[in-house]
């Protein structure tokens, strides 16, 4: 039976090219060893805390939920360059936003 194994980085981890090379290894490799692997990753770096900041900036109280559809920019940019290096190792791979799985964070 293939147990499913789930990976979380966050922004350090996802930070960089390089890094998010280094993460779709390690999720091969346990997709090599016989797991399902399902990936969750954070934003890039500190880019949360900088969109928060261009936020404060146009605006003294943004509001909450177009604060929310900012900050979900960012995960999708490193889930989608993630799924882009997984395919690049000829992994199958299919890239998920929170609205699409239901998964609340």
């Amino acid at each position: 039976m293939m147990a499913v194994v789930v990976q979380k980085y966050g922004g350090s981890s996802v930070a960089d090219a390089d890094k998010i090379k280094n993460v779709a290894r390690r999720a091969v490799a346990v997709k090599e060893r016989g797991n399902q692997v399902v990936l969750v990753v954070s934003a890039m770096g500190s880019t949360t805390d900088e969109l928060i900041e261009l936020a404060n900036q146009v605006t003294d109280h943004p509001d909450d939920r177009e604060l929310n559809i900012l900050l979900s920019t960012n995960k999708i940019i490193s889930s989608t360059l993630l799924t882009m290096t997984l395919r690049s190792l000829k992994t199958k791979t299919i890239n998920l936003n929170n609205t699409q799985t239901k998964i609340k964070t």
